[in-house]
Protein backbone atom coordinates (compact mmCIF):
# COMPACT_ATOMS: atom_id res chain seq x y z
CA UNK A 1 0.00 0.00 0.00
CA UNK A 2 0.78 3.55 -0.68
CA UNK A 3 1.32 5.83 1.97
CA UNK A 4 1.94 9.50 2.10
CA UNK A 5 3.65 10.59 5.63
CA UNK A 6 6.42 12.37 7.35
CA UNK A 7 10.05 11.26 6.65
CA UNK A 8 12.40 13.21 9.68
CA UNK A 9 15.62 14.95 8.73
CA UNK A 10 17.67 17.60 10.53
CA UNK A 11 19.53 17.52 13.24
CA UNK A 12 19.88 15.83 16.74
CA UNK A 13 17.03 18.63 18.66
CA UNK A 14 16.62 20.50 15.27
CA UNK A 15 14.02 18.37 13.61
CA UNK A 16 13.40 18.90 10.08
CA UNK A 17 10.35 16.59 7.93
CA UNK A 18 9.61 16.01 4.42
CA UNK A 19 6.33 14.68 2.88
CA UNK A 20 6.65 12.19 1.16
CA UNK A 21 5.20 8.99 -1.01
CA UNK A 22 6.33 6.19 -0.32
CA UNK A 23 5.54 2.15 0.27
CA UNK A 24 4.23 1.37 3.55
CA UNK A 25 6.35 -1.66 4.30
CA UNK A 26 9.72 0.80 3.87
CA UNK A 27 11.07 2.25 6.57
CA UNK A 28 10.23 5.73 7.51
CA UNK A 29 12.96 7.48 6.05
CA UNK A 30 13.95 4.97 3.58
CA UNK A 31 13.23 4.85 0.03
CA UNK A 32 10.46 6.36 -1.45
CA UNK A 33 8.28 7.48 -4.33
CA UNK A 34 8.06 10.99 -4.74
CA UNK A 35 8.44 14.19 -1.99
CA UNK A 36 5.66 16.76 -2.70
CA UNK A 37 6.92 19.14 0.25
CA UNK A 38 8.43 19.33 3.35
CA UNK A 39 7.10 20.51 7.36
CA UNK A 40 9.69 22.56 9.76
CA UNK A 41 8.52 22.89 12.93
CA UNK A 42 10.77 24.75 14.19
CA UNK A 43 11.05 27.63 11.62
CA UNK A 44 11.84 31.34 13.11
CA UNK A 45 10.80 34.41 11.86
CA UNK A 46 10.73 34.60 7.74
CA UNK A 47 11.57 30.93 7.38
CA UNK A 48 8.86 28.84 5.85
CA UNK A 49 7.53 26.17 7.73
CA UNK A 50 5.14 23.94 5.42
CA UNK A 51 5.31 23.66 2.06
CA UNK A 52 3.07 20.85 0.38
CA UNK A 53 2.18 20.60 -3.53
CA UNK A 54 -2.04 20.23 -3.14
CA UNK A 55 -2.13 19.00 -6.49
CA UNK A 56 0.38 16.04 -6.12
CA UNK A 57 -1.09 14.74 -3.04
CA UNK A 58 -4.65 14.75 -4.31
CA UNK A 59 -2.72 12.87 -7.60
CA UNK A 60 -1.57 10.18 -5.27
CA UNK A 61 -5.14 9.94 -3.30
CA UNK A 62 -6.71 9.23 -6.64
CA UNK A 63 -4.05 6.75 -7.09
CA UNK A 64 -5.44 4.75 -3.31
CA UNK A 65 -2.50 6.42 -1.51
CA UNK A 66 -3.18 6.84 2.37
CA UNK A 67 -2.38 9.91 4.14
CA UNK A 68 -0.87 9.74 7.86
CA UNK A 69 -2.98 11.48 10.60
CA UNK A 70 0.11 13.80 11.21
CA UNK A 71 0.03 14.87 7.12
CA UNK A 72 -3.86 15.19 7.00
CA UNK A 73 -3.44 17.57 9.55
CA UNK A 74 -0.70 19.67 7.60
CA UNK A 75 -2.85 19.24 4.51
CA UNK A 76 -5.76 21.38 5.87
CA UNK A 77 -3.63 24.24 7.61
CA UNK A 78 -1.62 24.59 4.11
CA UNK A 79 -4.93 24.42 2.49
CA UNK A 80 -6.49 27.30 5.13
CA UNK A 81 -3.30 29.29 4.27
CA UNK A 82 -3.65 28.92 0.34
CA UNK A 83 -7.63 30.84 0.85
CA UNK A 84 -5.77 33.05 3.60
CA UNK A 85 -3.46 34.16 1.13
CA UNK A 86 -5.69 34.39 -1.93
CA UNK A 87 -8.35 36.16 -0.32
CA UNK A 88 -5.39 38.77 1.12
CA UNK A 89 -4.37 39.75 -2.70
CA UNK A 90 -6.90 38.64 -5.25
CA UNK A 91 -4.35 39.49 -7.90
CA UNK A 92 -3.21 35.96 -8.12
Amino acid sequence: MVTIRLSRGGAKKKPFYHITVSDSRRARDGRFIERIGFFNPVARGQEEPLRLDISRMSYWQSQGAQVSSRVAKLAKDAAATAVASTEADPTT
